[in-house]
């Protein structure tokens, strides 16, 4: 008998302004379920019937529309073959304000008579009194703005939310937050008041340090509803009898830190306390309220706290705390010393080889002279003590990555109980798991999960340190490591409605998403002629696919459809009305094939793949049509299975051919009469192999080939960003399962291994991030090259989502045993519930468990060549085990 499995219900339609708690229900279906299931929902008055569907996260788009700031309880039961459930208990959702005519609240800058340069500029206090007659029973705070906000009542913060309102394409969306308030309002007067820093939106951005992308002056936007206890309505909103003035923090900037004079922050400013500082009126703006929208994504929060394993005094005297691993947000300072004390914090994530904490691995090696000032690393907090019992430092208007952080400053010796590593990041439910008997393997993925915590902040970034930019390359990539891991459809689609609105008319997607620059991008004279690379654009059509494949999100893929439309139709474009100048020059006239070979335009190619790589004036003029060809196909395929999701005959049909000629002029141009591929590199063999580029009976000789280059180089990795997450699959799905486990484990550059031997503990950006003199280069936080554990899910534990089965409605196990290992475990939380797999080897025999959670099916294939389809409930098998695995 299967384990009691759950159902999820909750309501994904981010324009309904939904208010938290978020309307979510997990209801627990009885342990006997084996069929699909059906299911009556009840809202308020309205009430579904009985729906029969194989869905099990259930989205009320049938129910009537909500209402501004209407509240609606409701209900659901489930039909299966153990009969009927009875309703569940109430729950409930709430609507926040979704129409701009609902927002009656001025826009109220701070007072600012001069601006400082950007990374200097402090956070302003702004403030306003609300007067109430008598007791409040429901209070909601409708809060965002343009810069970061805290928001205070009566001297008490409000939310475990940071850095709201969050990262977006500003210029088309601003997120709006909505909180009970209700229990700290008291009849008379109550302060009300916000902290209000730069944040993105005005403050040094990226790689190239922009600032100013989304406008030059911050502003804050409030509307409180009331009810009272006589129940009488008000508002209270932001408007011109605001108040605002500067406090102690005198600089705040999410890449540069924080910097705090505790002695001039004014004591109960936000509690109705008087101080003597001078506050002055506010400035209304007139910014509107088109752009407001709440997140679909689940908020940062402070999801952790660690102590460091140690403080000790580098040479220079500084202090050096080692909190043992990467982390990302910020550090909590305890002690501060008398009054007066100034102390500076340095944030980094690696050492000197003499013991100081560096930042110079947070530039870029090969970087201009000119640029060493222009692109200051940043993560610097100060502070000065005010001399208060139970003073302490949080910059929570920065965020930084580090293991490390020394402390300059006239002070005692600190101890571990004085420094809190503070980790922030998006709070992701977590949906996977994984354990096997290598503890080395464990380590990898504890690495590889790590990073990616600490580059979802808001926004899938690169690195948290040097440029943290949305990167469409690395998400791409990730998405499906991730989506097994934890629940990323929301924070997957945020960046996806970005992704479309800062998509140019001509089909062109930027870099990274959010991109600051915005329509700027294009005239900026470093990045602007290095736009639409393939494989980095194609996260246009593959994001909302891998997100289909991983929870059905059938109407992610409706709207996101003109989105990848308008991106392959470019690529298209590129590949039929252009032609390579080399290849122009050896052939005037264009063969047949070539007009669906794209080789114009700018690629990043396989980036970073080991060995000497191309300049950027190289980049920019090479011929990249082996990668944005592959990449033709494969996006046009995808669009051509999303078309059939959809419904769209035409377009599947029209994708489809379009698909076959990129693979006809793929394999015309690179593959040679012999079966040989040019460029014959590892990273060109698996993209042939994981693209389906080449005919069934060349891909038995194209895996051998490439072994043999795998071998030819020592076992050692060849590929770069691009080829790197399909090497291992790739290599184990034509019969070189033990090569891929001699990769994995490999332990000398390149390799993963290599980094945990050499104290990783997130993924680095390089495979030799720290050299042999022990001097760190470039991000020691990149996940890209971590998508390897999605091997360790898929094959090493063997579950496998399937392509026929969106949301593993059917998927498939098939376990890979190999390097001797001796048992492994994996767990996924699916949309139907929770998925298992766990075997282990006996001597002889291996045996293996399999839970198929309700309204699903497993498609079990074992080692020793059997098949079996299963259904819900628990399942045992049993092989005889190799010879030589025995």
């Amino acid at each position: 008998m299967s384990a009691p499995t759950r159902l999820r219900v909750e309501f994904l339609d981010d324009a309904h302004g939904i208010t938290e708690p978020r309307p979510r229900l997990s209801w627990l279906l009885p342990s006997d379920c084996r069929v699909q299931h059906a299911y009556q929902l009840r809202m308020g008055e309205w009430d579904s019937g009985k729906v029969e569907s194989g869905e099990s996260v259930l989205v009320a788009t049938g129910a009537p529309p909500l209402r501004s700031r209407e509240r609606r309880a409701w209900q659901v039961r489930v039909w299966t073959d153990a009969g009927r459930s009875d309703w569940s208990a109430p729950s409930w959702l709430e609507a926040g304000l979704l129409e701009p005519e609902d927002w009656q609240a001025a826009w109220i800058r701070p007072a600012e008579e001069t601006v400082a340069a950007a990374g200097e500029r402090p956070a302003h206090l702004l403030r306003g009194i609300l007067t109430l007659p008598g007791a409040v029973t429901t209070a909601r705070a409708h809060v965002t703005a343009e810069g970061i906000y805290e928001l205070f009542v009566n001297g008490v913060r409000i939310g475990d939310d940071e850095l709201t309102p969050g990262f977006t394409d500003y210029r088309s969306t601003l997120q709006v937050q909505t909180y009970d308030v209700g229990s700290l309002l008291r009849p008379g007067a109550n302060t009300v008041g916000a902290v209000l820093s730069d944040g993105w939106f005005r403050g040094v951005n990226g790689m190239f340090r922009d600032a100013d992308c989304f406008g030059t002056r911050t502003a804050l936007l409030l509307q409180m509803h009331l009810t009272l206890h006589d129940g009488t309505e008000d508002v209270f909103c932001t408007d011109a009898t605001w108040t605002s003035t500067t406090g102690g923090i005198t600089r705040a900037d999410l890449l540069g830190g924080v910097t705090a004079d505790l002695r001039a922050e004014p004591v109960g400013w936000t509690s109705g306390v008087s101080d003597a500082r001078t506050w002055t009126p506010v400035t209304v703006a007139d910014t509107g309220y088109d752009r407001l929208a709440a997140s679909p994504a689940p908020p940062v929060r402070r999801t952790g706290y660690r102590r460091p394993l140690s403080v000790s005094r580098s040479p220079s005297g500084a202090q050096v705390a080692d909190f043992g691993e990467n982390v990302v947000g910020w550090v909590r300072l305890s002690e501060l010393g008398p009054r007066g004390t100034r102390l500076t914090l340095i944030h980094g994530e690696a050492l000197t080889p003499d013991g100081e904490v560096t930042r110079r691995n947070l530039l870029p090696d090969h970087m201009p002279p000119d640029w060493e000032e222009k692109l200051n690393p940043g993560q610097v907090d100060v502070v000065v003590s005010a001399g208060r019992t139970g003073e302490v430092f949080e910059p929570r208007h920065a965020t930084k990555g580090f293991r490390y952080v020394a402390v300059e400053g006239d002070l005692r010796d600190l101890t571990p109980d004085d420094l809190t590593a503070v980790v922030v990041h998006t709070d992701l439910r977590p949906t996977g798991t994984f354990r096997c008997a290598d503890e080395r393997l464990n380590r990898l993925h504890e690495i590889a999960v790590r990073s990616f915590l600490g580059n979802a902040v808001d926004i899938p970034t690169d690195c948290p340190t040097r440029e943290r930019s949305g990167w469409t390359g690395d998400w791409a990539l990730f998405v499906p490591t991730a989506a097994f891991l934890f629940d990323v459809a929301g924070f997957s689609r945020k960046w996806l409605r970005d992704l479309a609105t800062q998509q140019f008319e001509d089909g062109v997607v930027p870099n990274f998403v959010p991109d600051q620059l915005g329509p700027a991008t294009r005239d900026h004279p470093l990045i602007g002629e290095n736009l639409g690379s393939a494989g980095w654009g194609d996260a246009a059509v593959i994001v909302p696919w891998e997100i289909f494949r991983a929870y059905g999100d059938r109407e992610l893929l409706e709207r996101q459809w003109p989105s990848m439309v308008a991106w392959v139709e470019r690529a298209i474009r590129m590949a039929r009305e252009g032609r390579h100048p080399h290849r122009a020059a050896n052939l005037p006239e264009p063969a047949p094939h070539e007009e669906y070979l794209w080789d114009t335009g700018f690629h990043f190619g396989e980036w970073l793949e080991p060995g000497d790589q191309p300049g950027w004036e190289e980049l920019r003029t090479l011929d990249q049509s082996a990668v944005a060809t592959a990449y033709l196909r494969h996006s046009s395929c995808l669009l051509s299975r999303i078309a059939v999701v959809l419904g769209r005959e035409a377009e599947a049909e029209r994708y489809r051919e379009i698909s076959e000629h990129a693979r006809l002029a793929w394999q015309t141009e690179f593959v040679d009469e012999t079966g040989r591929v040019q460029p014959e590199t590892q990273a060109t063999l698996v993209r042939a192999l994981a693209f389906d580029l080449v005919d069934a009976d060349l891909r038995p000789s194209l895996a051998h080939r490439l072994a043999e280059l795998v071998r030819a180089v020592g076992t050692r990795v060849g590929t770069g960003f691009l080829a790197t997450p399909h090497l291992l699959p790739v290599l184990a799905e034509t019969g070189y399962a033990d090569l891929a486990y001699e990769l994995l484990l490999q332990n000398t550059p390149p390799s993963w291994m290599h980094m945990l031997d050499n104290g990783a503990t997130t993924v680095w950006e390089l495979w030799e991030a720290i050299d042999a003199d022990g001097v760190a280069h470039e991000s020691l936080n990149h996940y890209s090259k971590g998508a390897v554990i999605s091997f360790l899910h898929r094959f090493v534990a063997g579950l496998r989502v399937l392509d026929e089965g969106p949301g593993y409605r059917r998927f498939r196990v098939q376990p890979c045993p190999g390097s001797g290992l001796t048992w492994a475990e994996a767990g996924h939380d699916s949309p139907y519930g929770r998925i298992e797999v766990a075997w282990r080897n006996h001597g002889e025999t291996t045996r293996m468990r399999v839970v198929v959670p309700p309204g699903t099916q497993a498609e079990v294939r074992l080692p020793d060549g059997r098949r079996a389809d299963i259904g819900p409930g628990t399942a045992l098998f049993e092989w005889t085990n190799r010879q030589d695995e025995a």
